[in-house]
């Protein structure tokens, strides 16, 4: 698939980069649950930062990723997806998080699915239109569609809703079209010299990137089995010459969900590990010893106060 074979509606010039100062600005990365959000940033950064799965609601919390080139730095806000349900405390932050997002950001990319649309991407436009930002549209995953001729009619339709800057269609994992996309953002920042280090990626810390690394092999390896009230701690980080020691806690709400997560003989705990001292070795670049446990706290997913011990905070 070339970019040449997908429409861009309304589409802005891109900027001449011999012509333009260097540039510098937020731009948040919104929408519903599992329309792509993190991919995308991964792409674009050339890194993976944000953690992926086909579970939705997997990004719990707001990231910046900093993608720098030779005429701009990008600050990019990855966000939880927006959401109609407020069942839980961790629900009602995860929404907040997004909410906040945009506050204060040159522009926001609005990441809808290829002909699905339904009232939670309603609720991500409310959302922008009441924060007055600028908006692209970027329409993901156009490598899953069976009929290309039915892309337009999509675009056309929701163009109406908000006067969008542009449209571009894209596929995060194939990474199709995102020049384009790179292009329509570069036109919102303003000329400003770069707030980070052209070499840093991410305003995370390491601890937090091991934390994350191990909730995404626990909810790729659990599935549909996955407690929603899971979420995991750095206690221990010990770097020594050679080697680095990690500690991580893997915070349950019931009894009943350990041996879940754990598995038969200790089988899950085990390949979690195992992956997670992969992905955390291939990071930082050192040997790692990685130690799991599995501890109950009862209702922590709806209970604000322990939501802030365990790193939640807005």
């Amino acid at each position: 698939m070339s970019d040449e074979t997908l429409p861009v509606a309304e589409r802005s010039a891109p900027p001449d980069g011999a012509n333009l100062p260097f540039r510098c600005g937020y731009i948040a990365l919104v929408g519903r649950p599992n329309v792509g959000k993190s991919t995308l940033l991964n792409a674009i950064i050339g890194q993976k930062l944000s953690i992926v799965t086909r579970r939705p609601q997997t990004t719990r919390h707001q990231l910046l990723g900093i993608h720098t080139t030779a005429d701009a730095q990008m600050l990019f806000v990855d966000t939880p997806g927006m959401h109609l349900g407020q069942k839980k405390a961790l629900n009602r932050y995860m929404n907040r998080v997004a909410d906040n997002a945009l506050e204060g950001v040159d522009v926001a990319v609005m990441v809808v699915e290829a002909l699905r649309w339904g009232p939670e991407d309603d609720n991500v436009l409310a959302r922008i239109r009441s924060h007055g930002v600028r908006a692209i549209l970027a329409v993901n995953k156009v490598d899953r569609m069976r009929h290309r001729d039915e892309l337009l009619p999509f675009i056309a339709a929701h163009s109406q809703d908000f006067e969008f800057s542009d449209v571009v269609p894209i596929s995060a994992r194939n990474k199709t079209n995102l020049d384009s996309l790179h292009d329509c953002m570069m036109l919102h920042l303003p000329a400003r010299v770069a707030e980070f280090p052209e070499d840093q990626i991410t305003d995370k810390s390491v601890r937090f990137l091991c934390a994350e690394a191990v909730r995404e092999k626990l909810t790729r390896r659990l599935g549909q089995e996955l407690p929603y009230g899971l979420g995991v701690q750095i206690e221990e980080f010990d770097e020594q010459p050679g080697l680095t020691t990690i500690g991580a806690i893997i915070w349950i709400e019931r009894s009943s969900h350990k041996p879940i997560v754990i598995g038969k003989g200790g089988k899950n705990l085990k390949e979690v590990g195992r992956e997670a001292r992969a992905d955390i070795e291939a990071m930082i670049e050192k040997h790692v010893f990685l130690r799991l446990w599995v501890k109950v706290r009862e209702g922590w997913a709806n209970d604000e106060r322990a939501l802030q011990q365990l790193g939640y905070r807005d």
